[in-house]
């Protein structure tokens, strides 16, 4: 149904669709396999294509410059080098340091962030590498594994001082209006009215835990599938299309997980959680087109892209073809809106090894570097590919989300380009990108709600109010 209208015969609300598109293909893992490989095959992947769309934007910064490799270095002459950034750290935890007789002598860590004012950055292509001089280079915002292009000159102590640097910049993105109603130059048959629909996000759910609220989650259920308030609210409720839980579904007792043979009383104790999960998602997939992804907390592999949990995790949600398991990150197009999303290990581990004033400054940063996970292999675990690096991003998405945060953020990323009065998206000219901090639902009882159509988001935040209260504080935010 393309729109949301009264049956006149059953005087009964029909949910809203949206035309769905997995882009999710790029993070399976099918056919590869582990030889004993090591990681400097991904980065050599990640240099030799990064380094083709650097150097496809030099014409445009510094044409007059050569573009020379670390060994061709000539003292005092300015060029350009195109690298990848590794950064020695003062701080920076090693597995070697726990067998160090002087140990004990180690200052000690907050356990958040590892820099240090004397971190420094090294520069490094196939030819070798040198260390960067210069206050142009911040230490303390890039990470091992950034690939750019530096303007400077060799000093007399075999250093290069870097005066300008050349980040890859946003990715070009398919052409978006940012007025509902503008998109009706489409090719899919897509619902171009311009009416409203709506995206849930909702992450760290951790059943299973402490801190895991059945009813809250049966609230939350309950309101988006219109079991709850009266018709203006369900009518809301009708327009919701598509439903993501952003990792951390569950929480088993780490406790059982010791390599013994797990009695039959603690094999229930592990099942039990998500068996939970399933009965609740099966009310939701029963109605709502859902996607769930893994987090660092669910039965799925550790390494990046995890894999998508398996559907016989969840027997009563897979038996409808609403269901999707998805793999992380995650991302997709709902109606030729582009969606991209992790489950939060990407910024996290970015916030231990550098600094920035919020969680949205990170999401920005690995946009403007065109990279999900910049510090992966080297402190993120990623599966160790040989030919490409599934994390470079080669379009820009129009939503950015990553889930299991301490709180709610976001903020809107954007570029506009004027045509005939109405303001697009157009490409590297006027990219526009909401970024979407989600919170753990189980701290917080707070789920996010984007009106996708016009890139706004709706905060729904009530954890511990009574249930006649709990949807009834619907803030607006918009940027």
């Amino acid at each position: 149904m393309a729109a949301m209208e009264v049956d006149p015969v059953n005087n009964h609300l029909q949910r809203k669709q949206a035309h769905y598109v997995s882009l999710d293909e790029n993070f399976m893992i099918h056919k590869e396999t582990y030889r004993g490989q090591q990681y400097s095959q991904i980065y050599f992947a990640r240099l030799e294509l990064m380094r083709t769309l650097i150097y496809s934007l030099l014409p445009n910064w510094k044409p007059h410059l050569p573009v020379r490799r670390v060994l061709g270095l000539e003292g005092g002459k300015e060029c350009i080098l195109v690298g990848t950034l590794y950064k020695d750290m003062k701080l920076k935890p090693s597995i070697l340091d726990e067998y160090s007789k002087e140990r004990s002598a180690t200052p000690l860590v907050k356990p958040h962030n590892f820099t240090h004012p004397d971190d420094y950055l090294v520069l490094e292509d196939e030819s070798g590498r040198v260390k960067l001089r210069g206050t142009v280079l911040s230490p303390s915002v890039y990470v091992t594994g950034n690939v750019v292009a530096l303007h400077g000159k060799e000093t007399g102590a075999g250093d290069y001082l870097v005066e300008d640097i050349l980040e890859a910049g946003l990715p070009p993105q398919l052409e978006l209006p940012y007025k509902s109603g503008w998109l009706c130059k489409n090719r899919l048959n897509v619902d171009c009215t311009g009416e409203d629909k709506y995206v849930v996000f909702v992450s760290g759910l951790n059943v299973g835990s402490n801190s895991s609220n059945p009813l809250q989650f049966q609230l939350f259920v309950d309101h988006i599938t219109g079991h709850l308030g009266d018709e203006k609210v369900q009518s809301i409720a009708a327009q919701i299309v598509q439903v993501v839980i952003a990792g951390n579904s569950v929480e088993v007792p780490r406790g059982l997980l010791n390599g013994q043979n797990l009695a039959s009383k603690d094999q229930s104790r592990l099942s039990e959680p998500i068996k939970e999960v399933d009965i609740l998602l099966t009310q939701i997939a029963a109605g709502i087109p859902l996607d769930i992804m893994p987090g660092p907390n669910d039965p799925a592999n550790f390494s990046l892209p995890q894999q998508p949990l398996h559907r016989c995790l969840f027997p009563g949600s897979a038996a409808y073809n609403t269901f999707r398991s998805c793999t992380n990150p995650h991302s997709f197009d709902l109606d030729n809106v582009r969606f991209l999303g992790t489950s939060g290990q990407n910024i996290d581990d970015l916030e231990k090894y550098s600094e920035a004033n919020d969680k949205l400054a990170f999401l920005e940063r690995t946009l403007r570097w065109r990279h999900l996970a910049p510090t992966a292999p080297n402190t993120l675990g990623c599966y160790p590919f040989t030919d490409k690096d599934p994390f470079l991003m080669e379009s820009c998405p129009h939503v950015y989300f990553i889930g299991n945060q301490d709180r709610y953020e976001t903020r809107l990323i954007k570029e506009y380009k004027e045509v005939d009065g109405k303001l697009f998206s157009a490409g590297s000219e006027g990219q526009v990108v909401r970024l979407i901090c989600i919170p753990r639902f189980s701290e917080t009882g707070t789920a996010v709600v984007l009106k996708f159509f016009l890139v706004i988001v709706v905060e729904l935040e009530k954890s511990r109010m009574p249930c006649s209260q709990f949807w009834d504080p619907v803030q607006l935010i918009t940027t």
